[in-house]
């Protein structure tokens, strides 16, 4: 049958502990003689090991990683500075605005 792989628990020391796997497995069901054919499992296929490339960055790789993240650093900033200058300048017309309304509806007032 088909045994799921337990994963390991890796502790914060560096020790990595496997976890307790059962060696025999647990069932209250007996087999059946069967004398019509023949029983036997099917081999199974061992599975193919996927290794996982480790990452290696060359001192030119590392430059370029570096100024990659420098440039969409100062691109992020520019682009959220310029946000708030936006909002900046669209309150302070607001406020413009507001005076200038508010000294003519005085205006319009005192003439009465």
């Amino acid at each position: 049958m088909l045994r799921p792989r337990i994963p390991v628990n890796p502790l914060p020391t560096g020790i990595v502990t496997p976890l307790v796997q059962p060696t025999t497995p647990a069932t209250d069901i007996e087999p059946v003689a069967c004398n019509h054919h023949d029983h036997t499992p099917a081999p199974v296929p061992a599975a193919p090991r996927v290794q996982v490339p480790a990452v290696r960055l060359t001192p030119t790789g590392l430059v370029t990683v570096v100024a990659g993240s420098a440039g969409l650093v100062l691109i992020i900033g520019t682009v959220l500075v310029s946000m708030l200058l936006a909002i900046a300048v669209s309150a302070a017309s607001v406020a413009v605005c507001a005076v200038v309304l508010r000294s003519l509806l005085n205006g319009q007032h005192k003439r009465r």
